[in-house]
């Protein structure tokens, strides 16, 4: 359970720190983008059981398989949507290194 909740913080210091760095005196216009991207673990609610502290996200729910993660890279390009996009490849970084703990 510590290292659920551990990620829970990560989800939201990891952006932070990727905002003031790149980003340095504006940066919290894009945290709070960032942040907001971790609207995408919405699709866990198409799971059974919704939370399950044992389960890896990555491939098991709709904006977590590979082909998503496939098109956030590839949104990348888009300069008016990058930081929704960095933020979202964060949050999958995230997940995939959560998945290596469980």
């Amino acid at each position: 359970m510590e290292h659920a909740i551990l990620h829970v913080i990560l989800h939201f210091f990891v952006p932070f720190t990727v905002a003031k760095i790149v980003w340095q005196e504006k940066w919290i216009r894009p945290f709070l983008i960032m942040a907001i991207t971790n609207a995408v673990d919405l699709d866990h609610l198409l799971a059974e059981p919704i939370f399950d502290p044992n389960r890896c996200s990555i491939g098991a729910h709709p904006l977590h398989s590979w082909p998503a993660i496939g098109i956030y890279l590839a949104c990348l390009l888009s300069p008016n949507l990058r930081i929704v996009f960095i933020g979202l490849l964060i949050h999958m970084g995230l997940d995939g290194t959560y998945c290596l703990l469980i």
